[in-house]
């Protein structure tokens, strides 16, 4: 993983976003280096998830351009995604297979390492649940079955979408180390969170705050 700080992993130049005819986000630019962790703020229909999917390449912007490095993602499509890591709110885990089975098929589809599927599962503390049907399973516990590819992950990119919820005390703490300890190897985090993270130094957080727009474009 580089940690060479000088040029952006991720960067936005002027983003414009419109979702049903309102402008959620206008010329939003900023740049992602190694070693950053971004928390973007806001109330709900601000366009914090819309935002993490355009960076992402999941979706479109209205206008305006997103880079990994210094080519746009629509020109290196293949390389970002080998490059990224994204967490949605749907934890994309199937209620016919067990945790264990959800874990490994989840690291195999990433082309992660499937041999320490146990150990990343007692990182979220899932040991003695791995037999069970993700079906039997709480919410909390399908996030942590999904969050559990983060500790094999070696991609430097990671777009978290809310990776707190449903989650308790012990597993924010894990998970805030887990991040700062991202951070230090090179890698950048860019996340959504509606809560302080409280173990990794305010210094080392970056916060993209965005407002919602009352008025319809229509209006």
């Amino acid at each position: 993983m580089s940690k060479d700080t000088s040029t952006p992993l991720i960067s936005a130049s002027n983003l414009t976003c419109i979702r049903e005819e309102r402008l959620l986000f206008d010329a939003l630019s900023f740049e992602v280096h190694p070693g950053n962790i971004v928390q973007v703020e806001g109330p709900n229909g601000s366009g914090k998830t819309s935002l993490l999917r355009i960076l992402s390449g999941l979706s479109q912007p209205y206008d305006g351009d997103v880079k990994f490095g210094d080519k746009k993602i629509s020109r290196c499509r293949e390389e970002f995604q080998q490059n990224l890591l994204y967490f949605g709110h749907l934890p994309g885990v199937k209620g016919e297979m067990t945790a264990e089975e959800n874990l490994e098929f989840n690291l195999a589809l990433h082309g992660n390492d499937t041999d320490k599927t146990l150990a990343y599962l007692a990182n979220v503390n899932l040991l003695g649940f791995e037999d069970s049907l993700a079906s039997h399973l709480s919410a909390g516990q399908h996030r942590r079955i999904a969050l559990a590819r983060l500790y094999q992950s070696n991609a430097p990119i990671w777009i978290l979408d809310e990776p707190f919820t449903a989650i308790d005390k012990q597993g924010v703490a894990s998970l805030e180390n887990l991040f700062s300890m991202h951070a230090a190897r090179g890698g950048c985090i860019i996340l959504t969170t509606h809560q302080d993270l409280i173990s990794i130094e305010s210094g080392n957080v970056k916060k993209i705050t965005l407002d919602y727009h009352y008025d319809s474009l229509l209006g």
